[in-house]
């Protein structure tokens, strides 16, 4: 079965993305080997604030050949021809991903769907890259309301030149 990873980029104090959900503070580093990661996953699924927030940015900042499946009940799918929208439950969607044959899915983004999807069973790892920043506040890569949930490390890398630590915790079950 397909795993469900969640990988984001966090600041130290736990933010996926500024107040003004903006990720400028995400430091870059020569050394991840972003072709490397992407060849992990054939499949990413989001919320609809993290894919509106990548079109802003231009173009969604998926790589090509990757399915993009958005959880929105708001937008259209006529309007989104190029992704699949998803407008009823999220885990029931997330659940018929994981039973398909294919390569991992990644959980881009989103503490919202992060949260629905933990909740539900279906997250397999938390992988977030630790970015050498503290925002003092934003979007939190878990909101609350959230029950505790135990984590196991798997795996861990340090990019010295930016200093981002990327750690790798499997969901205990």
């Amino acid at each position: 079965m397909r795993r469900l990873r969640y990988q984001v980029a966090s600041s130290l104090d736990g933010y996926i993305a500024a107040p003004d959900g903006g990720f400028d503070w995400i430091a870059e580093d020569p050394d991840i080997d972003f072709a490397a990661l992407y060849a992990q996953f054939d499949t990413a699924v989001m919320g609809r604030k993290t894919y509106l927030a990548g079109l802003e940015q231009g173009g969604g900042g998926m790589p090509p050949g990757l399915d993009v499946v958005v959880v929105s009940r708001t937008l259209r799918p006529a309007d989104h021809p190029s992704v699949t929208i998803v407008g009823t439950d999220p885990a029931e969607a997330v659940r018929a991903l994981k039973a398909a044959p294919g390569k991992d899915i990644w959980l881009y983004g989103g503490g919202e769907l992060f949260r629905t999807l933990l909740e539900a069973g279906l997250v397999d790892t938390v992988e977030p890259a630790v970015v050498p920043v503290l925002l003092g506040g934003g979007i939190p890569m878990l909101p609350p309301p959230a029950s505790q949930v135990k984590l196991s490390l798997t795996g861990n890398r340090l990019y010295p030149k930016s200093g981002i630590m990327l750690l790798e915790y499997a969901v205990a079950r």
